[in-house]
């Protein structure tokens, strides 16, 4: 028999800190975009308010968030290529935590005014910084201590943890839709979500305290970006290279992750009438289909590459997006096919996020792994994630065109593709540099 290589602590732990952070993080974003209407009518809508203008002023909040994470990529990536991946890690955990629990005791528009909605904008932007940090210091610190040969895998950790984190918020928000009458979730019970951030965010910094530090960055080393398929360019005219050629392969998975994944409950309810509780718990199948199929896809990539399972899933979008939507929107569709059509939009995007970190931290030595990275992944969260609520809401809108949605998920992805063909066949066999 082959020997199983053994995990040495260092990676176990750094597996773990960086999971349970992104965890912390990404569950505040489940919970906003679940919570999205009745956050649009406590802190958006006046007495007598436009209910629809309020939805694209949320998401107009949300987009702003978006786009304070390309400064917290910066600003972290700094810290942690020059410092260590720890301090950055923490510093980014802790803004996380503060924001997210402020938010769950921010007055509404009825005790603040017009204060309210500069507030929780203001806490959005804090929320952005932070969760721009946390990207390329997590991945960094998975991947540089992964295992050879499987970079793929423990990559996908931040994804996968990002999808719980996701599931988690949107499985709370569903609960409590359940237990609660509408008055009171309306009320106070919407605050309960982002108060759970305290305990949860408390561990992960717990766990990064104790966190022995990665692989450290080597001041004198060449700064030399490999971006696949391209020449290799020195200097920092390579690493913005390499971070707008970041951008465009990971496009599809930021604009088709964000559309089925987290605009899809005021999406559902807005256009098909459904209810508050059927939307999140559609959002949940999605979810979990996401889930299911992220650390399966970051192993395969270990061994058939990332160009061959990121190509596979950016088609699938492409094709499936819009017969998806019509068949949700089809009466005749039956509950358990909806379903099964949205855990499968979910895995289909789960080959996307699997080996996407891994891509990414190919791409940049490890002098500015972390910096390079965390720009290319908040860039294109920032323009195609954050943007995606408040595009699709509004073009529909306007439009009256319920595929735009799909339109969407599926413009982007196929975008993408072109990108995603410029990667080598072997750069998941390379070692980092």
């Amino acid at each position: 028999m082959v020997p199983v290589p053994v995990r040495p602590p260092s990676a176990r732990h750094a597996l773990v800190a960086g999971s349970v952070g992104n965890f912390a993080e990404w569950y505040e974003f489940g919970v906003y975009g679940s919570f999205a209407t009745v956050i649009a009518a406590r802190f958006f809508t006046p007495d007598g308010g436009d209910r629809d203008q309020a939805l694209i002023a949320t998401y107009a909040a949300f987009a702003i968030a978006f786009f304070f994470r390309p400064l917290g990529a910066l600003l972290f990536g700094r810290l942690a290529d020059r410092a260590g991946r720890r301090p950055a890690l923490v510093l980014a955990v802790s803004l996380m935590t503060g924001a997210t629990a402020l938010i769950g005791v921010l007055p509404a528009y009825s005790a603040a005014g017009a204060l309210a909605p500069w507030l929780l904008t203001l806490l959005r932007c804090v929320q952005g910084l932070s969760a721009g940090g946390e990207f390329g210091g997590a991945v960094s610190l998975l991947t540089e201590t992964a295992p050879p040969g499987r970079r793929g895998r423990y990559g996908a950790w931040q994804s996968f943890t990002v999808a719980l984190g996701l599931l988690t918020g949107a499985g709370i928000a569903a609960g409590l839709a359940t237990l609660l009458s509408e008055s009171a979730l309306y009320a106070w019970g919407w605050r309960i979500p982002f108060l759970l951030a305290l305990p949860l965010g408390g561990a992960a910094l717990w766990l990064r305290l104790r966190l022995p530090e990665s692989t450290a960055p080597t001041a004198g080393a060449p700064d030399i970006t490999d971006t696949g398929n391209t020449a290799d360019a020195p200097g920092r005219a390579g690493t913005v290279r390499a971070v707008v050629l970041g951008v465009g392969r990971i496009m599809g998975w930021s604009a088709a992750g964000y559309t089925f994944l987290v605009v899809l409950p005021s999406y559902l309810q807005a256009m098909l009438g459904t209810t508050f509780q059927q939307a999140l718990a559609a959002t949940f199948v999605a979810n979990l289909g996401f889930a299911a199929a992220i650390l399966p896809a970051g192993a395969l990539s270990d061994r058939v590459g990332r160009r061959a399972v990121m190509l596979t899933g950016s088609i699938l979008v492409v094709l499936t997006a819009v017969p998806l939507l019509h068949l949700l929107r089809d009466p005749g569709t039956s509950g358990t096919a909806k379903a099964a059509l949205l855990a499968a939009a979910g895995a289909v995007i789960g080959l996307l996020a699997g080996p996407g970190p891994a891509l990414l931290a190919e791409m940049f030595p490890t002098r500015v792994r972390s910096t390079g990275l965390g720009l290319a992944y908040a860039l294109s969260n920032a323009v195609f994630s954050g943007c995606a609520g408040l595009i699709v809401t509004a073009l529909v809108r306007h439009t009256g065109n319920p595929d735009i949605p799909a339109l969407y998920a599926a413009g982007a992805c196929a975008l993408a593709v072109p990108a995603l063909l410029t990667l080598r066949p072997d750069d998941h066999l390379r070692p980092l540099r």
